[in-house]
């Protein structure tokens, strides 16, 4: 039996735009600002010529030598340590962008996300239940809470980092939405206690990452958890009327390891969709950037 397996990139925007990749790095627009930082899966020679790289970017991440997963932004020409760009969905989002937040490449957006946003929108427009109770876990900060709060969902955003979930905050208030739930706390025992006190949600994101700590120093290895963590959801999720999101980026993962998770441990799976997200820059190649699947009853 014949199976499809989509692949997926987000549409156009005008505040994000993909410029060049290879070298194992990335060449991206963020607004008004360029930035050039490390991707692993980039292993193909970048197109365009390395001056022009330097002569476009507004600030390059530099790896550390003895740590190749930190490192310091170096500004190459003046720009903001912080700004926002907009994600025009039926209702929009304001994203806060910052260079400085960390010594990780990361700057607060995962922009092939946005896929994964506009399903979010959508679903939960149609959702029979008027006002979906929803749980983000591994949330970081906030773009698919806000976007599912925008499509009239409860919702309640988890992340083990108090400074991220305070950057969600930003992003939930400059979008001109409210009344999001927040929690500070680690993922597995936050829903181990929701699945003893019965409690239930219309619908669950994941995107958890491949390591983690949780805020009292709780270790999360993803191929090590993710199939109990989805145990523990298959107990939370609600019978009737629900859908769910999972995402997760690992060099070594195919969504048909996420398909046999899923269903394995899920009853009645419908809608079912899988794949991979990737973005495709201006030199027509194709970077991948994870893999997801999701399922809802409506």
């Amino acid at each position: 039996m014949s199976e499809s397996i989509l692949s997926l990139c987000p549409g156009p925007w005008k505040d994000y735009e993909l410029i060049d990749t290879g070298g194992f790095e990335k060449l991206e627009r963020f607004g008004e600002f360029i930035l050039s930082r490390p991707e692993p899966q980039a292993i193909w020679d970048k197109t365009l010529p390395e001056s022009e790289w330097r002569n476009l970017a507004h600030a390059h991440f530099a790896k550390e030598k003895s740590n190749p997963e930190k490192g310091n932004w170096e500004q190459l020409k003046k720009m903001p340590h912080n700004w926002a760009i907009e994600y025009n969905n039926p209702d929009g989002l304001s994203l806060k962008l910052n260079l400085a937040q960390t010594s990780f490449k990361h700057i607060g957006l995962f922009p092939e996300q946005a896929v994964n946003w506009d399903y979010l929108y959508k679903t939960i427009q149609r959702s029979p239940v008027s006002k979906p109770k929803v749980l983000n876990l591994f949330a970081y900060t906030g773009a698919a809470s806000v976007a599912a709060k925008a499509a009239g969902a409860d919702v309640t955003h988890l992340d083990s980092v108090k400074q991220v979930v305070t950057w969600s905050r930003h992003n939930m208030e400059s979008s001109g939405q409210s009344d999001i739930r927040w929690m500070v706390d680690d993922a597995m025992k936050f829903i181990k206690r929701e699945a003893r006190r019965g409690n239930k949600y219309n619908g669950i994101i994941l995107d958890p990452p491949a390591y983690g700590r949780g805020p009292d120093g709780e270790k999360w290895v993803l191929e090590e958890q993710i199939n109990e963590m989805l145990k523990v959801c298959a107990e939370i999720l609600d019978p009737k009327d629900h859908f769910l999101l999972l995402n997760m980026y690992s060099l070594s993962f195919s969504s048909l390891i996420a398909a046999n998770l899923i269903n394995t441990t899920f009853k009645n799976v419908q809608n079912a969709e899988h794949g991979e997200l990737y973005l495709q820059d201006n030199q027509n190649k194709k970077l991948p950037l994870g893999i997801f699947f999701r399922f809802s009853s409506f």
